[in-house]
């Protein structure tokens, strides 16, 4: 039976890291940790469908609401808030590791979305990590650039108010809500789309809208040679309006050595609408990685 304990890790910018631990008392300290970084607007429970399943496999479980998402705190002051980064969230999740992780345990990192992103960016940051700490790497409904944002009607007007701080106009909470329940594909659950829409109601505008700007310029191709020395598996939804599927065949075309799934009526938010597919990645690269079979 796995306990959840939760702690706030400060980083040395000054956020406070909301952090949640998954973890079987008796696990020893070498078992593998996965360790799962959401997405934009969303926080860690997006990835609690997939916990779920993953309910009999022997590995510790982090997750952590990134930096003013959920219960985190932004760290940075009100007219700093414009020059948060993807950046930022790499130095974060590395922060998260040598915090809670112990050090004699193989890592798995998953991140959906801008979690993928936060993937990478710690791939360019700590290059050092990757094929010695990292051995494995799920990147789901992700890019490394172009990120299709800007792109509906009315949603960089919303933005714009957003990162002001100014509230927004009649019905503007509304069209936020029918954003998110864009991002899912075909046949998705009501339930699980009304999840979503009340974990981005959640999140402050200002750092809807600042991570918002960060999207939009997002380049994290520089984290590529550090990936190619883990396994690497890639898995995206065709319905995808967010990041579209051809950006995820481009991570594929950068990363050959990496498998590649996608979910034909898949949208963008596969935490819930793929849980099972995502669930045997996990297992397959956690398999993968206490076999030793090398990564290409």
């Amino acid at each position: 039976m796995r306990r959840h304990d939760r702690r706030g890790i400060v980083t040395p910018d000054g956020a406070i890291l909301s952090v949640h631990t998954h973890v079987d008392p008796e696990l020893p300290p070498d078992a593998p940790t996965l360790v799962l970084a959401h997405g934009w607007a969303v926080n860690h429970e997006s990835w609690l469908p997939v916990v779920e399943k993953l309910a009999d496999e022997p590995v510790r479980i982090v997750l952590w609401d990134q930096r003013g998402h959920g219960r985190s705190t932004i760290g940075l002051r009100r007219p700093e808030i414009a020059s948060v980064s993807v950046e930022h969230t790499g130095r974060d999740l590395d922060v998260v590791l040598r915090s809670v992780v112990p050090p004699a345990s193989p890592v798995l990192l998953a991140g959906h979305s801008m979690g993928g992103m936060t993937v990478m960016a710690l791939a360019e940051q700590r290059p050092d990590l990757f094929g010695s700490r990292v051995r494995a790497a799920l990147l789901v409904a992700t890019a490394s650039s172009h990120v299709a944002l800007g792109e509906r009607t009315g949603e960089a007007a919303v933005m714009r108010l957003a990162a002001k701080g100014l509230p927004l106009p009649p019905g503007g909470n509304g069209r936020i809500r029918a954003l998110v329940r864009g991002l899912f594909g075909a046949g998705a659950d009501p339930v699980d789309v009304e999840a979503a829409c009340d974990q981005v109601a959640a999140t402050k505008l200002t750092t809807f809208a600042a991570f918002y700007g960060a999207l939009l310029g997002v380049d994290q191709r520089a984290g590529f040679p550090a990936l190619e020395r883990v396994r690497v598996a890639i898995v995206a939804g065709r319905l995808d309006p967010l990041m579209p599927v051809t950006r995820a065949r481009a991570l594929r075309v950068a990363l050959p050595h990496a498998t590649f799934v996608d979910i034909a009526r898949g949208g963008h938010m596969l935490p819930w609408e793929a849980t099972e597919v995502l669930a045997d990645e996990v297992r397959g690269l956690l398999a993968e990685m206490r076999a030793g079979t090398p990564t290409a």
